[in-house]
Order: structure tokens, then C-alpha cells, then sequence
């Protein structure tokens, strides 16, 4: 077991090493300003400020669901508040030292939604969901507590609330970003394809969990499956509805494979999530083909990136 010396070391490693990718975000960025190209994908155009008050206004929190993220979730947190008050997280049944950590955070006023045991990421995003609109926030951002997304690309998703209100946002990454391990392109190709085939809906990523929800829209949808494959058909059931589906280009960041973190089960949860293709395959025409027609006036710009 690991001594409170050691685990603060740990820590600090890790913080260390996303702020280090973080500033190379922002020399990427200067170098796309220098050549002309575009920095939308990787800073929005509000200041910190406008983004905390516009958060606030619109009623937008932030979810993070959380399990055995000892090593990261300090860091997220810190980097969260920076961006927003409006913090809610969900603690999945963890049973290492992830709640002691947010304690030694130093982050205040953080919502924490506990429960045993580990019931799986869909769950943890439905108590989430919940908690929010207990709470009367009318949309949330879901992103993850293991270091993965950049919470300084919530600005990103704040300019594109403003453009489309009402949609549900889904990041959008690059998949040939270094360190991406290579199921991961397999996965979000496969997870593409059905998805087009369910909804009509062509998107770039259908995978990624940082996203940001319209609360109203998504609390008529039923009970969720429990594990990853809810965010697949949280993605799909809001398209059968006639929800604007607006990807917004995201970073993303993969640490060495001998650092990461994933409580992703390979065979397991790709087996669940076929199963569940098979089902929202079905389902589509009898339920989703009917729905899609009766929402085509709406005719929302699905393949419109912001």
C-alpha cells in the first residue's frame, strides 16, 4: 500500500505532466495564429470570466463521474474550477483514494454524489443528470476525471451553447492523436457506422464522453443501460427525438500506455455494446425510422461543425 508521501509525489507527477501537455496546447495554439490557420479547435473565443458568468446564467454545470481516479481527479477538479462554480461529482463506488484526494484538493463548493457499490459509468451519469436538475441547472458538460479531456476546452463548448441552444454537443477528437491507442480508432469507426445506420446522423465521434447535455431533452428518456454503452444510446435516443447533434473539435490527451488509467473491459463492454447495436438496429425501424420522419421538417445541421 502506498504511504501519503508516496501518493503526494504521485500526484504531483501527474499534475505535472498535463500541465506540460496543456502548454504545449497553447504553443500549438500560437503556432496556428502565426501561420494563419484557425485556433478554434482549441480555444473558444470567451475569457475565463465570461465563461464562469455564462455558466451561470444559463444555468450550465459540470459532471464529473469518477472511478478510482486517485492519480487524476485532484488535477481535473483544480483545472474545472478555473472554468466554473457549477460542479457536480459522482463518485461510482470508488474504493481507493479518489474521495480523499477531492478533499486535499483544496476545491470547494464541489456537489458530491456518492452511493456503493461501482455501478458503471451510465449510472453514474443518470444520478448526475438527476442531481442536476435537483439542483436547477438546465444543461450540463460531462467529462472525465482521468486526465484524458482538457477542461480549458470548456470555453469551446460554451461558444457553440451560444450559436445552438438547445443541441446536444458532442467533442469531437483527433483520432490520430499520439498515444491513441489503436481500438480506440477501431471502436469509434464501428460505433460511427451503426450509429449512421440507426439515426441518418453521420458524425465524426461518437464515443467521446465530453459532451454537453440539454438536461430537459434527455430527462424524458428512459432508464439507461448502466455501463459505457448508456453514452451510445443517450447519443441515439436524442437523434430519434429530433435534438440538434452539433460536434465541437476537442483535444484530447493519452498518457504512455504504462500510465493509463481505464476501467474499460475490451470484451465485455464491446460485446454489451454490440448487443445494444442489435437492439437500437431493431428498434430503429419501428420506432427511431417513424420518429425522424415526423421530425424531418426541423431539418437540423447535423454535420455542421462548429
Amino acid at each position: 500500500m502506498q504511504s501519503d508521501t508516496q501518493q503526494k509525489i504521485q500526484n504531483t507527477e501527474v499534475e505535472s505532466k498535463q500541465g506540460a501537455t496543456l502548454e504545449a496546447g497553447k504553443q500549438d495554439l500560437a503556432l496556428d495564429a502565426t501561420s494563419g490557420s484557425s485556433s478554434e479547435t482549441t480555444a473558444g473565443t470567451q475569457g475565463t470570466s465570461d465563461v464562469r458568468q455564462l455558466m451561470k446564467d444559463n444555468r450550465i454545470c459540470v459532471i464529473i463521474p469518477t472511478y478510482n481516479n486517485a492519480t487524476t481527479v485532484a488535477a481535473v477538479l483544480k483545472r474545472v474550477k478555473e472554468q466554473t462554480d457549477n460542479i457536480i461529482l459522482v463518485d461510482d463506488g470508488c474504493t481507493d483514494d479518489t474521495l480523499k484526494q477531492v478533499e486535499q484538493s483544496g476545491v470547494e463548493g464541489v456537489d458530491i454524489v456518492s452511493y456503493t457499490p461501482n455501478k458503471g459509468k451510465g449510472r453514474a451519469l443518470q444520478q448526475g443528470f438527476i442531481q442536476a436538475i435537483k439542483s436547477g441547472y438546465d444543461y450540463a458538460i460531462t467529462i472525465d476525471s482521468d486526465g484524458q479531456h482538457f477542461p480549458e476546452d470548456i470555453p469551446l463548448f460554451i461558444d457553440a451553447f451560444l450559436k445552438h441552444r438547445g443541441a446536444l454537443l458532442i467533442g469531437s477528437r483527433n483520432l490520430n492523436e499520439k498515444n491513441m491507442p489503436s481500438r480506440n480508432t477501431f471502436a469509434n469507426k464501428f460505433s460511427n457506422f451503426w450509429f449512421r445506420l440507426q439515426t441518418g446522423v453521420k458524425l465524426p465521434d461518437t464515443q467521446t464522453g465530453y459532451r454537453l447535455y440539454p438536461l430537459q431533452s434527455i430527462s424524458r428518456i428512459g432508464p439507461l443501460t448502466s455501463r459505457y454503452e448508456a453514452e451510445l444510446e443517450l447519443l441515439v435516443m436524442s437523434a430519434w427525438r429530433g435534438v440538434d447533434i452539433i460536434p465541437v473539435p476537442v483535444r484530447v490527451y493519452y498518457p504512455p500506455k504504462s500510465e493509463r488509467v481505464s476501467h474499460f473491459r475490451p470484451v465485455a463492454d464491446f460485446l454489451r455494446i454490440s448487443l445494444l447495436n442489435v437492439g437500437l438496429t431493431t428498434t430503429a425501424l419501428f420506432y427511431g425510422l417513424p420518429r425522424r420522419i415526423f421530425n424531418r421538417h426541423k431539418k437540423p445541421s447535423y454535420d455542421k461543425t462548429v
